[in-house]
């Protein structure tokens, strides 16, 4: 299977596994988005024994025994026996003072839920071994919250991890990898559905369309992930009715606090923000604010950043009474196809831009860098009017407002101007004007102005 994209984690990773020391290293990050493949192929490309342990829901006992077996297969030794966790993660840390060992406890928050104290028994080993043992630890888990609480200063691990990845989703450049085969268009349209998680993109089918492959894996009943977003999202929220109105509301396009309160019909405020909250720290939205009026709370918005759940909420769970009682061709162009392409993929389109943008900047691709990036709020009082701009930049020199088109035809110089006169007339602080178009331009740029296709987008 190949292996895409990831390029600093594993850079990151491997140098830790090629010193000579103890190294402790902790992975997190949401349910899917590729932890444990990252781990086994820096793994397998290194001349170094190692132990993959998936900790399991059960007790210390059943741990004990399918870790020392592990081990017995691994080393080709006769049964093992441990009174408890404690000696037998000693008798690796011994292991590894004459021989070099990676020890993986992937789900780790599973283990020390069955363990009293089992934070306390590997900040006692890690200690103890620190100066003879050459163990690699890596503790990876999925429950973000859980796995970050290991490096506050109150949890008796702090200072002890050496290296720690919060992995993220990937961009929509490394997404893209996973169906290569495809038009940039269509790049634009698979990405917005299945985003930047590894797992959902692996399911690609390449020798079918962008739509069969979303009827096949998404809207058909008993499709692959059908059931993804309501099961991760019970995984992780005790009340998830709470959770489904404000997905829906997110996905209808309702930002600001006030409309999502509204809109949800969430019975209070307070609740409100612990569910917003808990959304946050699962990394499936987020806050943002305008980067020209930070501080301002009244402008600042909430926004869906996992495409699937975005896509869920916005055409399945909108739509779960229709989708029963159609056939999937139906139910497909009736209520997913205009809107889809409309309105949807334009909208996820922006975030690509967006991205784009902040890999070239980041690539020195940009003179000179920006500092920010981020929607601009602004208000016409002539005009009695007020409003948005998705994709500005800001650097030493000022502001660069960035124009984002899913369009069908080129744009076109009145267009060009329109969209420049409508920053003028409202007074805004701009200094060059930058556009990129899925279909190209049917003018050349002036100095003024950036033009980018989508082609170069996949550059």
């Amino acid at each position: 299977m190949t292996f895409y994209g990831r390029e600093t984690e594993k850079n990151k990773i491997n140098r830790m596994l090629k010193k000579e020391t103890l190294q402790t290293i902790l992975i997190c990050g949401r349910y899917r988005v590729g932890k444990s493949e990252l781990i086994r192929h820096c793994l397998i490309h290194q001349e170094v024994p190692f132990l993959n342990y998936e900790c399991r829901e059960t007790t210390e006992k059943g741990n004990i025994e399918n870790l020392a077996l592990l081990i017995s297969e691994q080393f080709h030794l006769p049964p093992l026996s441990f009174s408890s966790m404690e000696n037998l993660l000693e008798y690796l840390f011994k292991k590894a003072e004459d021989e070099k060992l990676v020890l993986v406890l992937d789900e780790y928050p599973y283990l020390r839920e069955t363990i009293r104290r089992c934070d306390s028994i590997l900040q006692s080993l890690i200690d103890r071994y620190s100066k003879t043992s050459s163990l690699k630890l890596i503790l990876c888990g999925s429950y973000v919250d859980t796995m970050k609480s290991l490096l506050s200063r109150e949890n008796p691990l702090y200072g002890r991890i050496d290296l720690t990845i919060d992995l993220k989703p990937m961009d929509y450049y490394e997404s893209a990898m996973f169906y290569q085969d495809y038009s940039p268009e269509d790049k634009v349209r698979l990405y917005s559905v299945f985003g930047g998680i590894p797992y959902y993109n692996r399911l690609i089918d390449s020798s079918l369309s962008v739509t069969d492959n979303i009827k096949e894996l998404v809207t058909s009943p008993g499709a692959r992930l059908e059931n993804e977003v309501p099961m991760y999202l019970k995984s992780e929220i005790s009340r998830i009715g709470n959770a489904n109105v404000v997905f829906e509301a997110l996905a209808r396009g309702f930002s600001k606090y006030s409309d999502l309160l509204s809109q949800s019909h969430v019975t209070s405020g307070p609740t409100l923000i612990d569910v917003l909250d808990k959304l946050i720290r699962m990394e499936v939205v987020e806050k943002r604010s305008p980067i020209n009026d930070a501080d301002n709370r009244r402008k600042s918005g909430y926004f869906i950043t996992d495409n699937l759940s975005m896509f869920y909420y916005r055409y399945i769970f909108r739509y779960m009474s229709q989708r029963s009682v159609l056939d999937e061709d139906t139910f497909f162009e009736r209520y997913i196809q205009n809107d889809f392409e409309t309105q949807y993929v334009p909208h996820v389109f922006e975030n690509i831009c967006r991205q784009y943008l902040i890999r070239q900047n980041r690539s020195g691709q940009i003179d000179p860098p920006f500092d920010l990036i981020g929607k601009y709020y602004y208000d016409d009082p002539v005009n009695h009017t007020n409003g948005e701009f998705d994709n500005v930049t800001k650097d030493p020199q000022g502001y660069i407002f960035y124009e984002s088109k899913f369009r069908e035809k080129p744009l076109s110089p009145e267009l060009i101007q329109k969209e420049i006169q409508q920053v003028k007339s409202a007074g805004l602080d701009c200094y060059k004007y930058g556009f990129i178009s899925r279909s190209g331009f049917a003018c050349d740029p002036e100095q003024e102005m950036i033009f980018i296709a989508l082609e170069k987008l996949y550059q």
